[in-house]
């Protein structure tokens, strides 16, 4: 059998002949060719010496040209030299094709983020496996944000089994949410979906007692609702306790969902001691218990163990806003801790965040 012999030419192109087009029409070649560019770098202290001494070779020639065209008659400015030079690191850049960084990972649970802007190829990226896993959906208005959190939201509940929690106050996730099957959780005064402040999950951690950390959300709750601007007094903080730990008693002993208390039951026990500051703080609890404002003094009648919960908060008054805000963190940050003690990962999606940040407390 006969041999068959590849032909191999060298072209040396030296660096000052080299330009953009001469690249452009090898790699716009249809025949199968390899281009290598060897480029030497040259250290930063001799490459300034160079230049240096470049530029007063140009100055002295530059003068000697001039000189020369005086004596031929010529005037001196339209003299053009062609110059030959080396290449700066900016300038060798340009010719390399391949300076864009790709972020393309091949995990199970890699999402789709967009296309490279520079190469045209997919970005797929696993959160878990980056070096912060938080992110902002930035951009102007109507340039798809919301759009791009629910694709990832979609995306996110087909290729993994995390839980996906949505803070929505322009109600615009409700369709997908339905759609997935989710949980929608309308906050607000004429609602019908309720939501317990007082639900506590027995398990919410195992670092610190259930109970503790609940007291401290209503102490919390109460603040904001009691306290002025110097918040709430010692007493009032001991008398809150107090009564928070009597009210959990009945379910403590038989934890069933019909035992769990409501804030009409932490009021009542309010009433029933004999400190005036109890009775300040009950009178101050009364809008959210018996009054016009009591959305949040019924048992949760929403499933908030769904895989994926959507707080619609769009209609929360401004009555509302701080307390409704610090009622949907508890049940979030409830979640997370749940979930991480179950080494399970919690998503949570929070659309129009600057609205969060006009408040001190949603801050």
């Amino acid at each position: 059998m006969g041999k068959k012999y590849g032909a191999v030419s060298f072209l040396q192109i030296l660096a000052p002949e080299l330009n953009d087009r001469l690249q452009d029409d090898f790699l716009d070649m249809e025949s199968s060719l390899i281009v290598s560019m060897h480029i030497q770098s040259v250290d930063q202290v001799k490459a300034i010496k160079t230049v240096k001494r470049k530029i007063t070779d140009l100055d002295r020639s530059k003068i000697e040209e001039q000189k020369k065209a005086v004596r031929a008659g010529y005037d001196m400015d339209i003299n053009q030299i062609e110059i030959q030079r080396g290449l700066t690191t900016s300038s060798t850049a340009i010719f390399v094709p391949f300076t864009t960084q790709e972020l393309f990972q091949n995990g199970k649970e890699a999402l789709y983020y967009g296309i490279n802007a520079l190469s045209n190829n997919l970005i797929m990226v696993d959160r878990k496996l980056l070096k912060n896993p938080n992110g902002l959906i930035l951009g102007t208005p109507g340039s798809g944000k919301s759009f791009s959190a629910k694709r990832e939201i979609a995306n996110c509940f087909l290729l993994t089994s995390d839980d996906v929690i949505i803070c929505d106050p322009e109600a615009e996730y409700a369709p997908l949410v339905e759609r997935l099957h989710g949980q929608v959780i309308k906050i607000s005064p004429t609602s019908t979906n309720y939501i317990n402040p007082m639900d506590l999950n027995l398990d919410y951690s195992d670092d610190e007692s259930p109970l503790s950390l609940k007291s401290d959300f209503i102490l919390s709750l109460c603040e904001l609702i009691v306290g002025g601007k110097e918040g709430l007094q010692p007493v009032q903080k001991t008398i809150i306790d107090r009564c928070v730990r009597l009210v959990y008693q009945t379910y403590l002993n038989d934890p069933r969902p019909e035992n769990m208390p409501i804030l009409e039951d932490l009021y009542n026990l309010l009433r029933e001691q004999e400190e005036k500051e109890a009775q300040y703080i009950a009178t101050a609890l009364e809008i959210y218990v018996t009054g016009s404002l009591n959305v949040f003094n019924h048992q949760s009648n929403v499933d908030i163990n769904n895989r994926m919960v959507c707080y619609d908060i769009k209609e929360l008054g401004k009555q509302l806003k701080k307390i409704g805000m610090l009622v949907v963190q508890d049940q979030v940050w409830n979640r997370v801790t749940i979930n991480r003690a179950a080494h399970k990962s919690t998503r949570y999606y929070i659309d129009e965040m600057h609205l969060l940040l006009k408040e001190e407390q949603t801050a």
